[in-house]
């Protein structure tokens, strides 16, 4: 059925928590395709609910029955290898790159600005962007056995700033973004140290799996200086897809195009010029041929119907003047407040929107929610609300008590992962509870575990920090994710199958 621009922004939003509806692609309809080590299903399994939560004697991750974790990495404790120092903080965006027989390699963002932790990632000879951002952010690779057990950690790439998100690329490197602007010459202070940054920030850089110095610290210019989150690479290398965590205005979801003739493969920086292929921006549609302005005019009363999604080209993409967002008017872009996480399945991306509330989040006659996630459709270039969370007032503030059912209020969804069964995983980072969630594209959402770290000051109201970097093994056996503060990564292990499959 048409639907017209008025029909959109009366939609009001149903009650309950993160919301989602059968028929929405990819098809429920069929079972999940049986995994391999190619990569994740195209397409989602069924789900079963998981059990109860179950509190942690030793108060760091409740799960449910059945399922244990181990600590791989935690900020400050954990070793890195060849004397490069201490695990550093604010651990964020995670991908498992590569699996063997002897084992994985995850490589792991550290969202650091200068001297935010003591233990910021490390200059190490060979990975450094910026040497004027000290002790601030970057990546670590992190390798373990099957099991999630480490066995190595060491610095990436080094010198950059809020390293927040990213996207593992088909060819087994990882693409980290940083989710800042920031010009060369500003000054920063912090922890009675002050510095000058030497380079212009707010770009995408490729991190390799190598522990020799080969890598790449590098922008990949042609993707765009903006506050980026994170990323996918379309398998066909020829179209990635970036998603801008930013506000005032609001952020823009992209996508970039290879020039003719060219694929995206590894060593990007090298191979791209500043200025190769097309970097737009999303139009969302409605059938009249008008344009969404905002995603969050788009409620629960459209779940599962596909939009037609145009692009426009970014005049500027490395925002010499203005930022990229605010180079195109007011309805001619569709923006979104808190673009988050990006992951592909092969046949599309999935993209989250944390959510938008405040008065300046998103525009007066549009609805509050609590967080969406989307399907993009490679093919037919159409985007689809696949669920959303509506929004509760009690999510606006950490004050007050946590509510009574803890395990099934859930509110602001960031990073995003498709497991080995076509099923997302989402880690939460809202208020008072924080959780990672069993998400069924056109089914329902389940807690799958709780950070029991609490990192408010004596006496004083609870606080848990967000989860970020969920990512599985291509085997199905470990979920990796972080506590963001103090940074930990986690492995689950469990009868993932059971439940996700």
């Amino acid at each position: 059925m048409s639907v017209s621009r008025r029909q959109i922004f009366k939609g009001g939003a149903a009650a309950g928590v993160g919301l989602t509806v059968a028929g929405v692609l990819p098809s429920l309809a069929e079972p999940a395709a049986a995994h391999d080590d190619h990569g994740p299903s195209d397409r989602p399994g069924n789900g079963r609910p998981f059990p109860p939560l179950v509190d942690d004697p030793k108060g760091i991750l409740a799960l449910p029955s059945g399922f244990s974790y181990k600590i791989v990495t935690r900020e400050g404790e954990t070793d890195m290898s060849f004397g490069q120092g201490k695990t550093p903080g604010f651990h964020d965006g995670t991908g498992v790159v590569s699996s063997n027989h002897r084992g994985l390699t995850i490589i792991q963002n550290h969202e650091l600005t200068p001297h935010m932790s003591v233990f910021g990632v490390p200059h190490i000879a060979g990975t450094v962007y910026d040497p004027g951002a000290v002790n601030a952010s970057g990546c670590t690779v992190v390798t373990t056995d099957g099991n999630g057990n480490r066995t190595a950690e060491w610095v990436g790439i080094s010198g950059t700033v809020r390293n927040c998100a990213g996207g593992v690329t088909p060819w087994g490197t990882w693409l980290t973004c940083e989710e800042t602007f920031i010009n060369a010459g500003t000054t920063w202070s912090a922890a009675g140290q002050t510095g000058t940054y030497e380079k212009n920030h707010g770009y995408v850089f490729e991190v390799f799996t190598s522990e020799s110095g080969r890598q790449l610290p590098k922008p990949i210019k042609a993707f765009g200086r903006f506050e980026h989150e994170a990323m996918a690479v379309e398998p066909n290398g020829k179209f990635a897809y970036l998603s801008e965590d930013s506000s005032g205005p609001n952020g823009l979801f992209y996508r970039w195009t290879a020039p003719k003739g060219k694929k995206l493969g590894p060593g990007l920086a090298s191979t791209l010029s500043d200025t190769d292929g097309k970097l737009e921006a999303m139009q969302i549609r409605l059938d009249d041929g008008s344009i969404v302005p905002d995603v969050a005019y788009i409620t629960s009363a459209q779940l599962g119907r596909p939009f037609k999604v145009t692009w426009i080209e970014v005049p500027d993409r490395e925002a010499t003047t203005k930022t990229i967002r605010t180079q195109f008017a007011d309805g001619t872009v569709t923006r979104g407040k808190k673009f988050e996480g990006v992951w592909s399945n092969g046949k599309g991306c999935y993209v989250v929107n944390s959510f938008a509330f405040g008065a300046n989040d998103l525009p007066a006659d549009a609805t509050k929610h609590d967080g969406m996630v989307w399907f993009y459709d490679y093919s037919d270039e159409t985007i689809t609300l696949v669920t959303y969370f509506p929004h509760n007032p009690a999510s606006e503030s950490e004050a007050g008590a946590a509510p009574k059912y803890t395990d099934m209020v859930f509110d602001g969804p960031d990073n995003v992962t498709v497991t080995p069964w076509g099923t997302l995983v989402l880690a939460e980072d809202g208020v008072k509870a924080s959780h990672v969630l069993s998400s069924i594209p056109g089914g329902p959402t389940y807690a799958i575990a709780r950070n029991q770290v609490n990192i408010a000051a004596a006496g004083a109201a609870p606080v848990y920090s967000e989860f970020t970097g969920p990512t599985f093994s291509p085997d199905g056996k470990v979920l990796f994710v972080n506590i963001q503060a103090p940074g930990i990564m986690l492995a689950i292990t469990g009868p993932w199958s059971k439940y996700l499959g």
